[in-house]
């Protein structure tokens, strides 16, 4: 309560984007072990018009400064219009809200544009007070009272910020992802080990025929050139137009990323001949391989699993890292060696009776969300639950 109570007298702001803010300042809060935080990928987004006008995406990040105008904390939020790319689904909501003759866009959300990867969303600077969460999450509630929006949204809440929203008030929306978890293996093999003997036979299988006539690249930093970045871009275009109608990132987009942030980037291609006929992008954190997109020109049996899922593998083995996350939903990601876990997000309804039914749905809705990750960690593939 102390915190919420001195986090009243902050005083926080919004800027003209990402893009307006210092690179240097932004990722002092943000941090280095999260690509999708930093202000490269960001910036990114926006300069290449993938958010911004006529998205309806409109970035408009709050921010809490220190006596010489230098962020303490940054809030990474959006003006929505919409609910595509989150990932999140309040289509329900909106519906209801309107037929009851409210207007639930625009909303305000609190993310990373098209990526349902668990990350901070209070981004602090080291140094800053532990008031400046709570007059960030004090400073999201005000602008939503001051532009008369519906609600705000915070998805993908790391672990250690949900108490926090929980403690202002918000409701907590609960979900489940498949992440591969690195339990010290040496190898493929090593992992291949600890499944039952059906599950390691079928997983060889899989990564035997889709490989065949093959090669399979790993690609990052200066390894990946501009034809490569135009490869994907049909494998992407092909694969959004068919999730989402069109594609939500713009082709200069991987440009941007490409020049900014390579080093951060895992291109996985399998090529024919030397051409390449699929693709998978990855993403480099510090202790985690995200994957995001894939696509091909050409199907192939097992050949996504192999792309986005065991290649995945591979590699985070092969550089010391503890997890892969392959993206949101996929319960076939379970068999493959990919375990069920726990994601959060957290609601601001201010509506008192919008937010009571609200509350009623996450309520039952958390009950069988829990149920069904229960049973389904009692379903994967390691010889000691199956």
């Amino acid at each position: 309560m102390a915190d919420r109570e001195s986090a009243s007298s902050l005083v926080a702001r919004t800027a003209a984007g990402v893009s307006s803010i210092d690179p240097a300042q932004w990722d002092a809060c943000a941090g280095d072990g999260d690509p999708f935080l930093s202000h490269a990928f960001l910036a990114a987004l926006e300069e290449s018009g993938s958010v911004g006008p006529g998205t309806g995406w409109q970035a408009s990040p709050i921010l809490i400064d220190d006596a010489q105008g230098a962020p303490l904390g940054i809030l990474p939020a959006y003006f929505k219009g919409h609910s595509q790319g989150e990932y999140v689904f309040d289509h329900g909501w909106a519906d209801a809200w309107e037929r009851a003759g409210g207007r639930y866009y625009p909303k305000l959300q609190i993310a990373v544009p098209f990526t349902p990867v668990t990350g901070k969303r209070l981004l602090l600077r080291e140094d800053a007070p532990p008031a400046i969460a709570s007059g960030l999450i004090a400073a999201a509630e005000q602008l939503v009272a001051q532009h008369g929006l519906s609600s705000a949204h915070a998805t993908f809440v790391a672990p250690q910020e949900v108490p926090l929203f929980e403690a202002a008030g918000w409701l907590l929306r609960e979900d489940s992802q498949f992440h591969f978890e690195n339990e010290g293996y040496a190898d493929f093999e090593a992992f291949l080990g600890q499944l039952s003997s059906e599950k390691r036979k079928n997983l060889r299988k899989e990564r035997r025929r889709a490989q065949e006539g093959l090669e399979i690249v790993h690609l990052t930093g200066d390894a990946i050139r501009p034809e490569h970045w135009d490869a994907f871009w049909v494998f992407y275009q092909d694969t959004g137009a068919r999730k989402w109608g069109r594609p939500y990132l713009t082709r200069s987009f991987f440009d941007l990323a490409g020049a900014r942030m390579a080093d951060k980037i895992l291109l996985i291609l399998a090529l024919r001949d030397g051409l390449p006929i699929a693709g998978a992008l990855n993403f480099i954190g510090a202790d985690t391989l995200y994957g995001r997109y894939w696509g091909c020109t050409e199907e192939v049996p097992f050949l996504h699993f192999e792309l986005c899922y065991y290649q995945a593998i591979d590699f985070a083995l092969a550089h010391g890292l503890s997890r892969v996350e392959a993206g949101a939903q996929g319960g076939h990601k379970l068999v493959r060696g990919y375990k069920p876990v726990a994601t959060w997000s957290a609601h601001h309804v201010p509506h008192p009776d919008f937010r009571r039914a609200v509350a009623q749905f996450l309520a039952q809705e958390r009950a069988a969300v829990s149920s069904d990750r229960e049973w389904l960690s009692s379903r994967t593939p390691f010889k000691n639950v199956d």
